[in-house]
């Protein structure tokens, strides 16, 4: 890292921290007790461009790249906060940026970099087609100048909070095909206007505003498709690399909350005449997850480096995810353990945060299925799954 990044990581990592000192944690604890979204906090980060850092200067954006949108989101979730309200804002666009027409490109991106449109939902996942996703069953059939969608999606999150959703359907039957990463195409759905489409709060363990999508002859113009018409699987797994790279900042951000947290805690707690952190039993797990946390931190920007400089990153962005997601649920469980029964107090915001950070090994991709890449396309194992 340049002197010259590294100084304007430091530079956004200060403003955006400057901006969360008017969100404090009562005000993510209130969020999460009522089920709301952080409008207030999403428009302000909007306001400021934080999140359209990855959109192109010709389209509105600051063309900055993975590495300092990564820092943004860091710092969101160290300062006690929840980025995933909003990260799909920064990174959802990307299919639309890569593979999208220069007329669907002129049509959306301007105002996704403005704030005018929200896309902040990504219609993949099914009931029955969890991780693999070529089994997806949604099925969108052209006819004449639109295409008409039956099936239903599930753990589509800020679909109610969002103006625009990229939604990837069959186009191809799955038994016709030879190739099984062939058949599925990518749209864009403007949920403004669009008709047929049942949506349906999932109340989960984490307050993320995750639905089930019901699609009962939805109507998508055609000119909304994004690319080829069956090339869609290629155009999603083009977009994971980024994807697993600003999870792991999140990640990361998350661990850092906890280790800041239980040392604080460690110091000041008495129990028995003297600081609970005087303890080994006590300082070295912390230390430990500590540990971990800036190994997977060192991963995570080797990850981001590679891909601002358009090298193939895959095996890098999926073990930092992998890395960070276990090193931040490591301090999570340090930290908890740490405050003891305080750490149950919801006062105490370490109760939400393990919530939250328990989320980051299972999605957007188990960690068992990171751990199958790695063991196949890096160490030339036979496939596992």
């Amino acid at each position: 890292m340049t002197t010259e990044t590294a100084d304007q990581l430091a530079t956004i990592r200060a403003a955006v921290r400057d901006v969360c000192k008017d969100f404090p944690s009562s005000y993510w604890r209130a969020l999460d007790e009522h089920r709301e979204y952080p409008t207030e906090f999403v428009n302000k980060l909007t306001e400021l461009g934080w999140l359209s850092v990855l959109i192109p200067e010709m389209y509105g954006g600051s063309g900055l790249g993975i590495t300092e949108a990564g820092a943004i989101l860091e710092e969101i979730n160290r300062t006690g906060g929840n980025s995933a309200a909003c990260h799909a804002q920064m990174y959802t666009m990307g299919i639309v940026l890569r593979h999208g027409s220069d007329e669907l490109k002129q049509r959306y991106l301007p105002d996704v970099a403005s704030g005018k449109l929200r896309l902040q939902a990504f219609g993949v996942t099914e009931p029955d087609a969890g991780s693999e996703t070529t089994k997806i069953r949604t099925m969108a059939v052209r006819k004449g100048d639109k295409y008409v969608v039956n099936g239903q999606k599930m753990f589509i999150s800020r679909v109610e909070h969002s103006d625009l959703m990229v939604l990837l359907a069959r186009t191809t039957p799955y038994d016709e095909l030879e190739d099984k990463t062939q058949g599925l195409s990518a749209f864009v759905v403007d949920l403004r206007t669009v008709k047929g489409l049942t949506v349906r709060p999932l109340k989960l363990m984490l307050n993320h505003h995750s639905t089930a999508l019901f699609f009962d002859d939805m109507e998508i113009p055609a000119e909304n498709l994004i690319g080829e018409e069956g090339k869609g699987f290629r155009y999603v797994i083009d977009s994971w690399n980024a994807e697993r790279i600003l999870i792991a900042g999140e990640a990361l951000g998350d661990g850092a909350w906890f280790i800041e947290k239980a040392s604080k805690y460690a110091s000041e707690r008495v129990v028995f005449g003297k600081p609970i952190g005087s303890n080994q039993g006590v300082q070295f797990p912390i230390a430990l997850a500590h540990a971990h946390l800036e190994a997977a931190r060192m991963m995570r920007d080797q990850a981001a480096a590679k891909f601002d400089r358009e090298e193939n990153c895959g095996a890098e962005a999926n073990m930092s995810k992998l890395l960070a997601a276990d090193a931040s649920w490591e301090a999570a469980n340090a930290c908890l353990n740490t405050y003891g029964g305080a750490g149950f107090d919801v006062e105490a915001d370490v109760e939400r945060k393990f919530r939250e950070t328990r989320l980051w090994s299972i999605a957007p991709i188990n960690n068992n299925l990171v751990l199958a890449y790695v063991g196949q396309r890096v160490l030339g194992m036979p496939r596992s799954y």
